[in-house]
């Protein structure tokens, strides 16, 4: 991999003062948002971009929830956001919204993205066993309830699979729903 790596930089914030790097690999920059005092075997949470959860406020999902969440939780017992630029399970902003069309319309967010031509979900995660080596972690305790960044996160022991419960609201049960029922995820 090619991958140009930024300098470390004090990041404070209203969870807590961090530090961060940047990784960029092509046209992608990662971030990587990291507790002041790293632990042996730190909790990870690699956390896909979703401009509209996280930035907007967003109620289909729960990605914002999520992320305040973990950056709450490596605060306060150390460890690190692997924040990936990978828009919409990676599909890029414009057909994200594309997709939230049709699910306006109707179809669930499998079925949107499988109308657009996607599969279910273009997430890659190599980068991240990159990330993780960078900073010689070897085992992690993964905050997901995703199994397949489960499988799909190599190079290191995960200790644990940490579960990460958000609320529903009337907006996202649907989505939620269809995440657990197809895609497997645990909650």
């Amino acid at each position: 991999m090619n991958i140009e790596i930024s300098q470390v930089a004090n990041l404070p914030s209203r969870f807590g003062e961090f530090h961060v790097k940047a990784f960029k690999e092509g046209e992608k920059e990662h971030l990587v948002i990291y507790a002041k005092k790293m632990e042996e075997n730190p909790i990870v949470r690699v956390h896909s971009e979703c401009l509209t959860g996280d930035a907007l406020g967003s109620l289909k999902c729960d990605c914002r929830d999520q992320l305040e969440f973990a950056l709450k939780l490596i605060h306060e017992e150390g460890g690190m956001v692997i924040y990936l630029r990978q828009e919409g399970r990676n599909i890029g902003l414009l057909n994200k919204i594309n997709a939230y069309a049709l699910q306006d319309k109707g179809l669930n967010t499998i079925e949107a993205n499988h109308q657009l031509g996607f599969a279910s979900d273009e997430r890659t995660y190599e980068v991240v066993t990159f990330i993780l080596d960078y900073f010689d972690i070897k085992k992690i305790k993964l905050l997901t309830n995703n199994p397949h960044k489960v499988k799909a996160i190599s190079g290191v022991e995960i200790l644990e699979r940490m579960p990460i419960i958000m609320q529903s609201n009337k907006f996202n049960e649907d989505y939620l729903d269809t995440k657990r029922d197809e895609m497997g995820h645990l909650f």
